[in-house]
């Protein structure tokens, strides 16, 4: 129908040329890099917004051999890995789903508003999602300085609950971490109380509560805001901002409101309050990544693949994050901003 029988190069062609590219795959960086950075001409404001996630892609090899030597048909680089997602139905109920496989990590860094890569690395399948969290930011910052100089915000799942990640974000780079937490407290509690008061308390989800001290109602406080000169949260009387009745209000020692250092827990409390509207609004933006992951699965076939070793795992995925640049540099070219992440319209 295309016109193209008996034109289009048999498979072994395709396999010798990329046993070439392994000798580029710096080079193979360096086009990514420099397709970024003409993004960021073609596209004010990229990086504004980043979401950080990692992709499971098994080897063609099913299994560890215990034959170690590289013959092109094992695989000696890659090794197992396992990803746990838990939470909680709408009834209540816990549920668990726990993925294992044998290859490697893509770690992904990617901008929410325009659904494109940024900065990648491709390790092996135990590979710590914090770990290379940490080590994505310090490579940016001796490639891309200019994109975290632009980020305002970070988005990432649990896996990357870390008080150093929190902490480096906003002290090192002044992005604001959007990052879901895990429930650390080891004493049981649901509630601690906040430093230097004696009706205040938090959850370990950053919602605070104050109790009135006539009725001992609990009431979760106000959100006000984040002070970057101060570096804390302020949090307002629920009854002077909602004109809920409350009978102890003349008693009570935080009628007028309150500011939460930061510093009180790292973890907790970031420059984007947990309890607001504001935190749910940019940390729905991670699923941005997963729509990145999936074009790489559907379009660029990393579902169904016959890549085994490092080597060849790090070129594919950076020829493949390369030509999802391309394609969007050229649409916004030819004046198709809108297909901009599209393989398959017309140009």
């Amino acid at each position: 129908m295309c016109g193209f029988f008996n034109q289009v190069p048999p498979a072994w062609v395709y396999t010798r040329f990329l046993k070439k590219l392994l000798k580029y795959t710096i080079e193979v960086d360096e086009i990514f890099e420099e397709l970024v950075e003409q993004m960021r001409g073609l596209l004010p404001g990229l990086g504004q917004h980043l979401a950080i996630d990692s992709k499971a892609i098994p080897s063609f090899a099913k299994r560890k051999n215990g034959n170690e030597t590289t013959d092109g048909r094992r695989d000696t680089d890659a090794d197992y890995g396992k990803k746990e997602y838990r939470g909680q139905n709408k009834d209540g109920s816990l549920w668990e789903k726990i993925i294992k496989w044998f290859g490697y990590k893509l770690h992904l860094v990617v901008d929410t508003t325009h659904e494109l890569p940024l900065a990648y690395k491709v390790t092996k399948a135990s590979a710590s999602d914090v770990k290379e969290g940490h080590a994505l930011l310090e490579q940016m910052e001796k490639r891309q300085l200019e994109i975290l100089q632009t980020a305002e915000t970070l988005a990432a799942d649990k896996g990357y609950d870390d008080t150093k990640l929190i902490k480096k974000c906003w002290d090192q780079y002044q992005i604001k971490p959007v990052i879901d937490l895990r429930n650390m407290w080891k004493d049981g509690e649901e509630e601690h109380l906040l430093s230097g008061r004696t009706n205040v308390t938090y959850n370990y989800q950053g919602n605070v509560y104050c109790y009135c001290p006539k009725t001992n109602s609990r009431r979760e406080m106000a959100n006000g805001g984040f002070e970057k000169d101060r570096n804390t949260l302020k949090k307002l009387c629920p009854a002077s901002h909602y004109g809920i009745i409350c009978k102890g209000q003349a008693l009570c020692k935080v009628a007028q409101g309150l500011r939460i250092p930061l510093a009180e827990d790292r973890r907790i409390f970031t420059p984007i309050d947990r309890a607001s509207y504001k935190w749910k609004k940019e940390y729905d933006k991670r699923t941005s990544v997963e729509r990145v992951n999936s074009r790489l699965d559907v379009s660029f076939g990393f579902e169904l693949h016959t890549i085994r070793g490092m080597a060849k795992m790090k070129l594919r995925c950076g020829l493949a994050l390369s030509v999802m640049l391309a394609m969007a540099v050229g649409r916004i070219k030819e004046k198709q901003r809108e297909k901009m992440r599209s393989l398959v319209k017309a140009a």
